[in-house]
């Protein structure tokens, strides 16, 4: 598939569901979003059905969102089906890693090639403090439970947050004597009171990627460590838009992620979905197509009809916007 803009499109992130087991500051707010109803959100076989269509016009890759995927019922038995559509070369998932301890062998089995997962800090209260309710222990059992099962990569996401002086070499270090990619995402302040949530955080929280490699080779030249190198070939792989480096004869690599200070809206190759089957040309945009109603009345060709209008209305960029009447829970990342 082919936008208006002559990329390609074949990557498609479909949000599972609005809940979670946690409740980050950034995410939601204290008291969790008004939660959909079960009839409200796409059940299994349409997002089954869904994904068939997508991959006849072209979608390759898929990547299952939330809220948390992992608390949603059946979860196992969709990667299993997706995993087996014809076209579909790979099917990941992004989770807080909570509950990869007890299901990723199953997942693995059913056809999951790899995982993000989520941690944004290695202190443990202020991990409390960003979830709301987490442990920091439960993330980090889900990332040694994802490496033990063999998925490769396994990707950390980190958000970069000024505010909250996170131990970037910390996490830069993890990457030494394991397989592990460390990716640090710029803030996005996304949903409609972005920096006025309860975070108090806003754009000049956002630490630009080539200032954060900047602090992160300073930090380590002060210990002793020799920088941050451009990765090459030994980048992860993967289809996102992360630059990558790596500590020489580290296993793993550190990337970077910067929508804001050097977006990649020129390489993008997705849409989204969200639970309730509103498909998204853009993060960062209100623009929606309901392919709910056309998955449960329609025929196929009523549900690429639907697809096909997003793909067209993809803007050429962001254009710095910043906040969306929705927030990432309810939009999937």
């Amino acid at each position: 598939m082919k936008d208006a803009h002559g990329r390609t499109i074949d990557y498609l992130r479909i949000s599972l569901t609005d809940r979670c087991n946690f409740r980050c500051i950034y995410c939601m707010p204290d008291e969790g979003v008004a939660q959909l109803s079960h009839s409200d959100i796409l059940r299994m076989e349409e997002i089954e059905r869904l994904v068939a269509v997508a991959a006849k016009l072209g979608v390759r890759k898929i990547r299952l969102t939330g809220g948390e995927p992992l608390v949603r019922k059946g979860v196992v038995g969709l990667v299993e089906k997706i995993s087996a559509t014809e076209g579909i070369d790979n099917v990941s998932i992004t989770t807080n890693g909570v509950l990869l301890p007890s299901m990723v062998d199953d997942l693995k089995a059913a056809g999951l090639s790899r995982v993000n997962i989520s941690l944004d800090t290695l202190d443990e209260e202020q991990f409390k403090m960003i979830t709301r309710c987490g442990q920091l222990e439960t993330t980090m059992a889900g990332i040694e439970a994802a490496l033990s099962a063999g998925l490769d990569p396994v990707k950390i996401n980190c958000v970069a947050v000024k505010s909250l002086n996170q131990d970037f070499l910390g996490f830069a270090k993890m990457t030494i004597d394991r397989p592990l990619h460390v990716r640090f995402i710029e803030y996005m302040p996304v949903g409609k009171s972005a920096g006025a949530d309860g975070t108090g955080w806003g754009k000049r929280d956002v630490i630009p990627s080539e200032e954060l490699l900047g602090i992160i080779n300073q930090r380590a030249v002060a210990e002793g460590m020799e920088p941050l190198q451009p990765a090459g070939e030994k980048r992860p792989e993967g289809w996102g838009p992360a630059r990558y480096f790596q500590f020489p004869g580290a296993k793993g690599t550190v990337g970077f992620i910067s929508p804001l200070s050097r977006h990649f809206c020129g390489e993008c190759n997705r849409l989204r979905l969200t639970a309730e089957g509103k498909v998204r040309p853009c993060l960062f945009s209100d623009e929606e197509y309901d392919v709910r109603e056309a998955l449960r009345n329609g025929s196929d060709a009523d549900v690429e009809a639907v697809l096909l209008a997003a793909l067209g209305a993809k803007p050429d960029e962001h254009h710095n916007k910043v906040g969306t009447e929705r927030r990432m829970s309810q939009i999937g990342g």
